[in-house]
């Protein structure tokens, strides 16, 4: 019997993939805003069958307009869509929903970060919060993106409680050498 455990030869993230309204918007956005890198683009998808049912989840007539691929510093690449929906399209999902989520992004200084958000008009999400428990040492806030996705920065440059007595630490974008 084996001891190992998930998917073999996993290393980890490659990127998330996330679909825009406003696929200019977006580029502004992630290279003016976050600092990302654009690295490629792909041109249109659709599909006769039901490749796009079969292979994406979404209605067989969907059409993907575009694909750009990002980079941002050291540890996220980014899959952005644009798609027109052959069946209408949801609201995004709120972090309470099933399939909600937020991407987070450290930073060394949590207080120069949310004062460049708020210099460039950037929705932020209230004010920085400390956290407690386990993750004592670490702050946080939230922001927006236009089109409504949101963003986290979160900082903990002395680390945090947990990591006293922990066997195993979470990947830290700082020190991924850890």
């Amino acid at each position: 019997m084996s001891t190992l455990r998930g998917v073999p030869g996993i290393r980890g993230t490659d990127h998330i993939g996330f679909t825009v309204p406003d696929l200019e918007e977006a580029h502004a956005f992630l290279i003016d805003i976050l600092g990302c890198d654009e690295v490629y683009r792909l041109g249109a998808k659709r599909s006769d069958g039901d490749w796009m049912h079969s292979r994406l989840g979404v209605h067989p007539r969907t059409i993907i307009s575009e694909i750009r691929f990002y980079r941002l510093g050291q540890g996220a690449n980014f899959e952005v869509f644009l798609y027109e929906s052959a069946d209408g399209q949801n609201p995004q999902p709120r972090n309470s929903d099933i399939g909600g989520y937020h991407i987070a992004f450290y930073v060394d200084d949590l207080d120069a970060a949310v004062q460049y958000l708020h210099d460039n008009n950037v929705e932020v999400m209230g004010t920085p919060t400390a956290s407690m428990q386990s993750a004592e040492g670490q702050r946080w806030v939230y922001f927006r993106s236009p089109w409504g996705l949101q963003f986290e920065l979160v900082s903990f440059p002395e680390g945090k409680a947990y990591e006293e007595q922990a066997a195993r630490l979470l990947w830290h974008p700082a020190h991924p050498e850890r």
